[in-house]
């Protein structure tokens, strides 16, 4: 019989795998090569997405039956089944295609297992390539490759084989398994390996879930009955310790070190690699070292100069109890060794710069004990290490050493914070503005709108409509998803970007949204207000971006303005009042008069404060908008509007989700005046709902746009934005950590809105978005910022303590998760600012003790400190007196010390 490339094309459609094989193998060996290329060209016309049909028919697992029966070379198999169209041909037993090969008698099945080896993804291991490369390297006697993907793929099948059948015990599997030696180590040597081993099973003889990841006991198992060799798995194990990576990658590394138990003399071999353990590894992997070490050390076969060297790093680490452990074992040995004890003291007084005080204090503790017996040369340095000292401990040191109590040591102040940066030099070609208007595509900012706006203005005033037409067609070509109408982008502003783009370049614009963007125009105009059924703009600051692309679209070719007055100076969104004066003679020169929204615009960027030559120069100004111009900076710009804290709380009837907050304290905006601009009244009028919303994301992408429409007044972008930065503690949302140092460096004062926004940013979940409060607080102490707050703080960092206080005693925010950052400020040189917030902090925490107050106490006892602080503490003096040796009694006591008797009122 005869077999076309359309007969077999038809039984791999029909999924008939036992038919497709009889009849490959009915026909002779001459005739199945003269197929190969019939059946490399059917492979290469085949649709690339057959694989998911909605039929769920896939050919491909025919395809390769055919592929084996009739190429001629292990190249020429890799190759075909290698094509584009040809995913999941491995989905199926490789039963019949081994078969087929067999039939054969093919002398290169190995080497085609070997090529089928080498293309195991790294990635995605959970696919068929592994299983089915593996079948055929057995069938052909080879061995594998040792490549990332061919030993993540076995030891994922070998630790979840994914079978409905019952298979046998993993020892078994593994004993069994013709690759283990081979591919084994691997598992040792290749960085991240330990992804796969983690995780629980489904244990069949219990018939329950196991938590632990099975492969540790597995592996002692197979060392003990010799599948293994002890020695090989034990140094493989501690080598990949010494290598750095996650923690949770580690983990399952550390439980095979467990499970192997090593003995003494085990441990005695590896001392040196457990001492390279300590000082950066994991917490859980120095812990295992230092456990190995004291082990040898307790046996006496530990070097002293091996363990004072390995202490010295293990010291300064952030975990308190394997620092405590150390310096428990160095006083048993100074103990033991009292010929030794000074330069074991030595080592001890390394803990004194340990950021923790009750390590700093269990080591002074500790050199106490000894001191007496030690020499003079010896006293003398350990009393120069005591300077490291902080918190109530130089007073004790100096009366241990015999020394005097040394001044405060004060942090260095923060460096004045640099001007904004000036706005990049405007677009200059259409080529330019064409790669611009993509990246705004793809990576939109504030800044990308400000300068392709003013270069569509520019270029097309200058005549350049072919360049344009040119230059931008072809990215609304490439993006008709943005920049063309549809159901989904109707309100986008790419789109009415889209439409600025036809005007400029002379194209047809679309009359439906011209017509649209023309209603909302008026609407805005007319009644000061966006948004609504019969507008397309947002209501909120962001939709004052929109108006102005969609003015620039109305009347780009129906007036003659020759550029947009609102550009700003500065990235922040501010533009001078000098620029500002020298576009409206211009205009005035030239006899156009600017477009009334990007004139507003232009206003509310102005500083609040105008240069006199400014003032006089407007004065001279005759236009219309001159006239307005010289009224607005000698009115004083925009009155900052009223802010006030305004408390939600949900119903619990009408929460969806776990993680929606019961409560969360925002801020309120309203106008200052009534009248003014028509674009001001909705920016400054914000009346938050009764209830919190769940999952605010209104600015978490378009941070820079929010804050340049009102560039010096943050309490406003610090208002809208108060809701997202609040869902990053009470919600433990990740998006939003570039809002606040944004708003952080816009001009005003600095409110209630910017301290609550400060105050829930400390308490975010993510690091991120703690480094983002990090680095906004200490923009604002840098500039030595004053309060508008409405707590009676006389600075803003007071302010924002007493917001933080009060939300993590009312619940609001996870204090634990503030002291980090807070201590981070303090080290970076706002000791300062950094008590301030803390002196305001800490009465609504002492009333009510939340978690994490212990850690905010000690860090108040360093930075009172620093700055010598004698202020009066609300509250303190009763913890403080409170019976029982519990933390927060132990550091209230302490704080209590450093500010004095008469502070802790």
């Amino acid at each position: 019989m005869s077999l076309t490339w359309d007969e077999i094309d038809h039984r791999a459609h029909h999924a008939k795998p036992a038919r497709l094989t009889r009849e490959l193998l009915a026909i002779s060996e001459e005739e199945r090569l003269a197929l190969a290329p019939a059946i490399d060209a059917g492979i290469k016309a085949a649709d690339p997405d057959r694989w998911w049909s909605r039929d769920g028919q896939n050919p491909n697992p025919g395809y390769a039956l055919a592929v084996i029966a009739c190429m001629p070379s292990a190249a020429r198999v890799a190759a075909a089944l290698s094509r584009r169209g040809m995913r999941g041909w491995n989905s199926t037993e490789p039963d019949h295609f081994l078969e087929i090969a067999r039939a054969r008698e093919l002398t290169w099945l190995g080497d085609l297992g070997e090529r089928l080896a080498r293309k195991v993804p790294a990635r995605e291991t959970w696919g068929g390539e592994w299983p089915f490369a593996a079948a055929v390297l057995a069938a052909g006697g080879a061995e594998p490759p040792v490549t990332e993907g061919v030993v993540r793929s076995w030891i994922n099948g070998l630790l979840r084989p994914g079978r409905r059948e019952p298979v046998p015990p993993l020892s078994i599997r593994m004993r069994e398994d013709p690759f283990l030696h081979l591919l084994l180590p691997a598992v040792f040597e290749i960085d991240g390996m330990g992804a796969e081993l983690g995780g629980g099973y489904w244990d069949e003889a219990s018939r329950e879930w196991q938590s632990t990841p099975r492969l540790p006991a597995v592996l002692a198992h197979l060392v003990a009955d010799g599948t293994c060799e002890r020695k090989t798995i034990l140094d493989a194990t501690i080598d990949r310790l010494l290598r750095p990576d996650k923690p949770a990658v580690l983990r399952p590394f550390v439980m095979i070190h467990d499970a192997l138990a090593p003995t003494l003399d085990e441990c005695a071999a590896h001392a040196l690699d457990y001492a390279r353990m300590l000082p950066e590894a994991p917490g859980p992997i120095a812990t295992l070292a230092q456990r190995a070490l004291r082990t040898v050390g307790d046996a006496g076969r530990l070097e002293l100069e091996t363990l004072l060297e390995a202490s010295v790093p293990v010291l300064l680490r952030t975990e308190k109890s394997l620092v405590k452990a150390q310096l428990t074992w160095l006083d048993r040995v100074a103990r033991q060794e009292p010929e030794r004890a000074g330069e074991v003291c030595e080592t001890i007084a390394v803990a004194f710069g340990h950021p923790a005080l009750d390590v700093q204090e269990k080591a002074l503790d500790l050199v106490g004990k000894r001191v007496a017996a030690l020499d003079p040369g010896t006293v003398e340095r350990l009393a120069d290490a005591a300077v490291a000292l902080t918190g109530d401990l130089p007073a004790r040191a100096a009366g241990l050493f015999g020394t005097s109590v040394a001044e405060p040591a004060y942090l260095p102040e923060l460096p004045p914070p640099p001007p904004p940066a000036v706005m990049p030099a405007p677009i200059a070609s259409a080529a330019e503005l064409a790669e611009e208007v993509v990246t705004l595509v793809h990576e939109p900012s504030a800044v990308g709108w400000e300068r392709v706006l003013a270069a569509l203005v520019a270029l097309y005033a200058a005549g350049r409509q072919a360049d344009l037409a040119a230059a931008l067609q072809p990215v609304l070509d490439r993006y008709p998803g943005d920049f063309e109408e549809n159901t989904w982008n109707r309100d986008a502003v790419t789109m009415m970007l889209g439409e600025v783009i036809r005007a400029a370049s002379g194209a047809p614009q679309h009359r439906n949204v011209t017509n649209w963007m023309q209603r909302s125009l008026r609407t805005a105009w007319q009644e000061g207000r966006r948004g609504g059924t019969d507008s397309m703009f947002s209501a909120k600051p962001d939709g004052v971006l929109a108006v102005r692309v969609a003015e620039v679209a109305i009347q780009l070719t129906a007036s003659m303005v020759p550029m947009t007055v609102a550009t700003p100076t500065h990235v922040t969104g501010s533009l001078d009042a000098a620029e500002l004066l020298a576009r409206l003679r211009r205009a005035e020169a030239e006899g156009w008069q600017p477009w009334p929204f990007d004139f507003e615009q232009a206003l509310l960027r102005l500083p609040r404060e105008t240069d006199p030559a400014v003032r006089a120069g407007a004065a001279a100004l005759t236009s219309p908008a001159g006239r307005q111009f010289a009224a607005w900076i000698d009115g004083g710009g925009l009155p900052d509007p009223v802010v006030t804290r305004f408390e939600q709380a949900s119903d619990p009837r009408k929460r969806h989700w776990e993680t929606e907050p019961q409560r969360r304290v925002v801020a309120a905006l309203r106008p200052a005046r009534d009248g003014g601009l028509r674009l001001e009244r909705q920016l400054v009028t914000l009346t938050p709902d009764a209830e919190p919303d769940n999952w605010p994301d209104d600015f978490a992408d378009r941070a820079g746009v929010l804050a340049m429409v009102l560039p010096h007044h943050r309490e406003f972008a610090a208002a809208w934005a108060l809701p997202e930065l609040a869902a990053q503690a009470d919600e433990d949302k990740r998006d939003g950590g570039t809002l606040l140092p944004v708003i952080a460096e816009l001009g005003g004062p600095a409110g209630p809105a910017l301290a609550l926004a400060v105050a829930y940013a400390f308490g975010a979940r993510h690091d991120a978005n703690r480094v983002a409060a990090l680095d906004a607080f200490l923009l604002l102490a840098a500039r030595g910022e004053p309060s508008a707050a409405a707590t009676g703080a006389t600075s803003f960092p007071a302010a924002a303590g007493a917001e933080l206080g009060a939300l993590a005693a009312a619940g609001l925010l996870k204090l634990s998760r503030a002291v980090p950052a807070l201590t981070d400020a303090y080290r970076a040189g706002a000791a300062a600012a950094m008590w301030e917030l803390l002196a305001a902090a800490l009465p609504a925490l002492l009333a009510t003790t939340p978690r994490g107050l212990p850690d905010l106490l000690e860090l108040a006892t360093q930075v009172a400190g620093t700055v010598g602080a004698r202020t009066a503490i609300p509250g303190l003096a009763g913890v403080a007196a409170r019976p029982g040796g519990t933390r927060v009694v132990t550091e209230a006591k302490r704080l209590c010390t450093v500010l004095g008797p008469e502070a802790a009122a």
